[in-house]
């Protein structure tokens, strides 16, 4: 997906390391889609620090999975997968992440409150909510950034209401690079606040990838 073709006749294991002329190829692969509009900044800036990261084909192949590669015909994108099913448990009713000249930080499987104020005054603050579980069917985030910036990031199978304004600042919604997977279960997401001078921006992304291990970094699973 998007790297060096092996010699004929040798098949190239996931496991091998790759070298510096594979992290340029991949490295080149994301400028132009950006250039052409398939990434955004930010996610050229990530998926870059993922190439360069990378120790083995295995760590490149996802970078560029969802792209196309010159010289290789470009299809049509797949049809939208399933809704994933939603986890809704009981969970505090109201709670709150602050950062005050410092950053805070949720992800990775968590309750979301009916009601969450995330407040950045000179810090960061990102809310992650891919694998988070909801204790409400509709949950609401009250983001205030003052010089700051609040960074919200919702799966494709969440309806997400902005409802913001910014002062000086951005408040941004989401773009429409990855589409709504929704099902009658999907969780409603209001984003309500103002950013000052700041910033406040949700984004949509897909799953987060699974967690690789040092044995599996060097190739020994």
């Amino acid at each position: 997906m998007g790297l060096p073709e092996p010699h004929p006749g040798q098949p190239r294991r996931a496991d091998l390391r790759v070298s510096d002329a594979d992290r340029h190829a991949v490295a080149d692969i994301l400028r132009e889609a950006a250039g052409e509009g398939r990434l955004d900044i930010d996610e050229l800036e990530e998926r870059l620090e993922e190439t360069y990261k990378a120790k083995t084909y295995a760590d490149l192949e996802p970078i560029t999975q969802d792209l196309p590669v010159a010289g290789q015909p470009r299809v049509a994108p797949a049809a939208p997968a399933a809704a994933v099913p939603v986890v809704y448990g009981r969970g505090d009713e109201s709670d709150s992440a602050s950062a005050f000249l410092s950053n805070v930080e949720r992800k990775g499987v968590w309750m979301v409150p009916q009601h969450l104020s995330v407040n950045a005054v000179l810090g960061d603050a990102n809310i992650d909510l891919r694998e988070a579980h909801y204790s409400a069917r509709e949950v609401v985030i009250h983001a205030t950034s003052v010089l700051g910036s609040v960074k919200v990031t919702v799966p494709p199978h969440v309806h997400v209401i902005v409802e913001g304004n910014g002062v000086l600042g951005d408040f941004k919604e989401p773009s429409a690079k990855v589409p709504e997977v929704l099902s009658a279960d999907s969780p409603v997401v209001r984003v309500r606040g103002i950013a000052v001078l700041g910033d406040v921006t949700v984004k949509r992304r897909g799953p987060r990838g699974p967690k690789r291990t040092l044995k599996q970094h060097l190739g020994l699973e």
